[in-house]
């Protein structure tokens, strides 16, 4: 059910308090990632979703940001959902945990990014042209599984690095 345009014009302010909110919890937590771990993360998964929202988004036109074509907000956002969220996710992933709990885990995250997908379509913020959400449903547990695997590679580069 989608909102009245009326209000979904100015809904998507709710997306930023969201951002903001999601930002605060992200800088607080205890971190269990040492501050290189945090910055290179955090650039891949910036440098990450550009890719996909350039190739998905501005060349494909299958999904948008307010409008067609390149918004600064959509830009910004890029920058507030995406270092939040693969902070939160990489500092508590369970890397010590059995294969099922690292499957569990990355399917909570997959489960939380489709219901919040799902708000901020109900908003002016994000809309589909082609896209439909089953299809981020299938995508997202593997973007979280390769934001893992990308920690991974850079802890064994670090550690080759030093021995």
């Amino acid at each position: 059910m989608k909102l009245k345009p009326e209000w979904g014009n100015r809904m998507w302010i709710l997306v930023y308090i969201f951002f903001i909110i999601l930002i605060a919890v992200a800088y607080f937590v205890p971190k269990n990632l040492t501050k290189s771990e945090l910055y290179t993360t955090s650039i891949f998964a910036v440098m990450y979703g550009l890719m996909t929202d350039e190739v998905l988004d501005l060349h494909y036109n299958l999904y948008g940001y307010f409008k067609h074509g390149f918004q600064w907000q959509g830009f910004l956002s890029s920058f507030m959902y995406f270092i939040p969220v693969s902070i939160l996710f990489l500092n508590f992933f369970p890397v010590a945990g059995s294969t099922l709990k690292k499957i569990k885990y990355i399917i909570m995250w997959a489960i939380f990014s489709v219901v919040f997908e799902w708000l901020i379509l109900q908003t002016a913020y994000l809309y589909y042209n082609g896209w439909k959400l089953w299809y981020s449903a299938l995508l997202y547990p593997f973007i979280f599984l390769i934001l893992f695997t990308n920690l991974k590679l850079f802890r064994k580069l670090n550690i080759s690095k030093k021995g």
